[in-house]
């Protein structure tokens, strides 16, 4: 029986190569999201050993829709590395990315530990030191993004790359769940939504992270970075296309992308 770590090789390999691969539902199965996680774990651990530093967590399947699509009733998580920031206003090559698109989130940086149990949206509120909006470019190394749940899991939640823009917010200085998001792609508007489309709130989706992390032994630490999850829909991005995302009193946020 094929392990944990040959999946974890397959996915490196797809990546080093940037050549995709077949979805590993097909041997794994759609069920075993503990595997999925061990899968992701190896991973992980390989680019920490490997000189990476985690700065945060990615949360995905924030939509329901989605989570329809896929048949899943819960989202999934994500590590996110310090390789993978593109600063706000600059560029990324294609060449670093595999199947990339984009969405706008609302990103959160903690000033607290999140390390004890019963965590309550009020000690949420109380740990987040400020928001960003972002726009989280995502890839996967499954070939047509043909995913289900396990095949992104264990390809760490189709992480990719991370923009943050530069207003930092605290939570009372906009309202998360009616803001407004737009986005445009060479000035074209491509995706519009608000903050209630990240489950509700994009603090529900930070408070499953929080209570998900210590339930794996890994709690949310100060100064870490989350993603919250999409505000509207992902849009595909080719060479010389340029995204600019702006979410109602949160500020602006853009990337661009070179061959």
């Amino acid at each position: 029986m094929l392990t944990s770590d040959h999946y974890a090789a397959k996915l490196r390999l797809a990546h080093d190569q940037r050549q995709t691969i077949k979805p590993l539902r097909t041997e794994i199965g759609t069920d075993d999201i503990d595997l999925s996680y061990a899968i992701q774990d190896i991973n992980t651990n390989y680019r920490l050993d490997n000189g990476a530093h985690i700065v945060g967590k990615k949360i995905g399947l924030t939509s329901f829709a989605v989570q329809k699509q896929l048949g899943v009733d819960q989202p999934d998580f994500g590590i996110l590395f310090d390789d993978m920031e593109v600063l706000t206003g600059q560029s990324i090559s294609m060449s670093q990315l595999m199947q990339p698109r984009v969405e706008a989130e609302i990103a959160f940086v903690l000033g607290e530990d999140l390390d004890y149990p019963g965590i309550t949206v009020i000690d949420l509120i109380a740990a987040i030191d400020y928001a960003l909006p972002s726009i989280e470019i995502v890839g996967s190394r499954i070939e047509n993004w043909d995913i289900k749940i396990t095949d992104t899991i264990a390809d760490n939640a189709s992480a990719s790359h991370y923009v943050l823009g530069h207003t930092p917010r605290t939570t009372d200085a906009y309202d998360m769940i009616n803001c407004n998001m737009s986005m445009t792609k060479n000035g074209e508007l491509v995706s519009t939504g608000r903050g209630s489309a990240c489950l509700g709130s994009p603090l529900n989706a930070a408070l499953w992270l929080a209570k998900t992390m210590i339930a794996y032994g890994k709690p949310l630490q100060a100064g870490e970075l989350i993603l919250s999850g999409a505000v509207g829909p992902m849009v595909s991005v080719a060479a010389g296309d340029d995204i600019h995302a702006e979410i109602e009193g949160l500020g602006t946020v853009s990337v661009s992308f070179t061959e």
